[in-house]
């Protein structure tokens, strides 16, 4: 399931930017109370833990230090691997210029009877091996310009190397900025380590989150180091990370009187001419996230094909104006119904005359992009667009971080729960918090998984889930379906149908 690599906590992860980062560290140093050397010295175990369970010991490990506290951190990783048979490497600039703890780690390593220490000049030559595994550990979360000089070779030399490379914290070269800042230009970067893996400390660092940045991170894991959880509740943040617990807390579980008429009734408004797929797609993924009863409302070309495909489920050919919405506990509409005016006219009926929550995706923003004076009507919705319908919206964005100021602005504005859908969807509310998912995949970037979405998200609206949780839970379950479906198959391979297939499995972890 998706995210068990990573710390799951009881709470969401407050995401921060360096300057509380560095607060954070400081008030677990003064308050649990421990030494700042004896903290770096948990995170080195953290690593190495990993590290042991995912790295053969026939790989060599060679370790790039920095100079600061990143270059501790490895430091002490190489001396606790030697306990552990490795072959260890250690690479460090030849300067005296290091921090306090960087030199005690130094010092407790040549203690060892360690040798392998090989000190870089300013050209420097590194001649890693094909089977190395190389440990990047050269600058922290403190960075705040684009690297030059000595280690941006060093960098350089790192990437090109074909070696499996490791970072611990954050790619080095890649900033921790801020929602709120405007240092969003890669190109100035010269160098970014390319990492395979990160291994990064307590929390996501916010950068880590977003297209163009994360892809420098590979595959994210969240160790936890214990900092202070008294800080995080006397420093709130509007951005979070989403952890298998708190879903799990959000959970409903299944009394054994409950019957049908307890889990809701659904109607979903799908598909079209040429769209009936969309139609199967959401409304068998609301079946099959937990909704008691689900109603389709179709037109008659699709009707057949639906209940050929999910016998389950009821059909509603009802027109306009004889549609009773009243009856349903939650309203999905949007995978696959067109744009024409009559769809226009259909979904603002629905919407000025529901009492009920309602989730609009696809087509059904597509028809308001068309009609912005028409956004006050969305009040109390859920909004699932994908970048591009998002844009669409509002405009096009220069890159993902304005994009993301725009969505939580909008959700604010406008009173609704938005879902940008992409790696790491992030779940604006109307409260201005931003809530990011961990679990899915690039499998999932297929035809027909956002229908997925959007009936999983219903089904949980119907079974009584407040909004803002129906949409983290359900972009949670999505995406860890889709990583069992990328486990049971392939990546390449995936389709829209096996995420459904799939969430029997996700189900079973949350029940248990």
């Amino acid at each position: 399931m998706g995210g068990k690599d990573s710390v799951a906590l009881c709470i969401m992860l407050p995401i921060y930017p360096a300057s509380t980062i560095r607060k954070w560290d400081e008030y677990t140093i003064k308050n649990e109370p421990i030494t700042s050397n004896d903290l770096m010295e948990r995170a080195a175990k953290a690593c190495v833990a990993w590290l042991v369970k995912n790295i053969s010991t026939e790989h060599h490990i060679d370790i790039v230090c920095g100079n600061g506290n990143n270059g501790g951190d490895g430091l002490a990783i190489a001396r606790l691997l030697l306990f552990y048979n490795y072959q260890v490497r250690v690479f460090i600039k030849n300067d005296s210029k290091k921090s306090e703890d960087n030199l005690t780690n130094l010092q407790r390593l040549k203690e060892c009877g360690f040798n392998e220490i090989i000190y870089l000049n300013e050209n420097p030559d590194i001649d890693f091996q094909n089977n190395s595994v190389i440990i990047d550990c050269i600058f922290g979360t403190g960075l705040d310009r684009p690297v030059e000089g000595f280690w941006m070779k060093v960098i350089h030399q790192i990437n090109q190397s074909n070696c499996q490379i490791i970072s611990i914290d954050i790619p080095s070269g890649l900033f921790t900025v801020d929602l709120s800042q405007r240092q969003w230009d890669l190109s100035q970067r010269k160098e970014i380590i390319k990492a395979e893996t990160t291994l990064t400390f307590q929390t996501p660092k916010f950068s880590m989150l977003i297209p163009g940045w994360g892809d420098y991170c590979g595959q994210l894991i969240i160790l936890d180091i214990c900092l202070s959880q008294d800080f995080c509740s006397k420093n709130p943040s509007d951005l979070f990370f989403t952890t298998f617990n708190d879903i799990k807390k959000r959970f409903k579980k299944r009394e054994k009187f409950s019957h049908k008429g307890t889990f809701g009734h659904a109607l979903m408004v799908v598909g079209n001419k040429g769209k009936c797929g969309a139609a199967i797609l959401s409304s068998k993924a609301c079946l099959k996230g937990g909704a008691g009863l689900v109603t389709v409302h179709t037109n008659n070309e699709c009707s057949t094909s639906i209940h050929t495909a999910i016998p389950e489920v009821m059909i509603d050919n009802s027109s306009l104006e004889s549609l009773d919405v009243k009856r349903f506990s939650a309203i999905g509409i949007g995978p696959g119904i067109g744009t024409e005016n009559s769809q226009k006219e259909l979904l603002q009926t629905i919407i000025k005359n529901t009492e009920c929550h309602l989730l609009m995706d696809a087509d059904a923003l597509n028809i308001y992009s068309q009609n912005p004076e028409d956004f006050s009507l969305l009040a109390n919705s859920i909004l699932t667009p994908h970048p591009k319908e998002f844009d669409r919206l509002v405009g096009k964005s220069e890159n993902a971080f304005e994009r993301l100021q725009k969505a939580q602005k909008f959700a604010k504005e406008n009173n609704v729960i938005l879902v940008l859908k992409g790696a790491y969807t992030a779940i604006c509310n109307e409260d201005g918090k931003v809530y990011f998912n961990g679990t899915g995949n690039a499998g999932m970037a297929t035809a027909g998984s956002g229908d997925v979405l959007s009936g999983i998200i219903t089904s949980l609206l119907a079974q009584g889930y407040l909004p803002i949780d129906a949409a983290i839970v359900g972009v949670y379950i999505h995406g860890a379906t889709g990583d069992f479906a990328a486990k049971n198959k392939s990546l390449t391979g995936m389709i829209a149908s096996d995420i459904i297939e799939n969430l029997d499995l996700v189900f079973r972890e949350l029940e248990g």
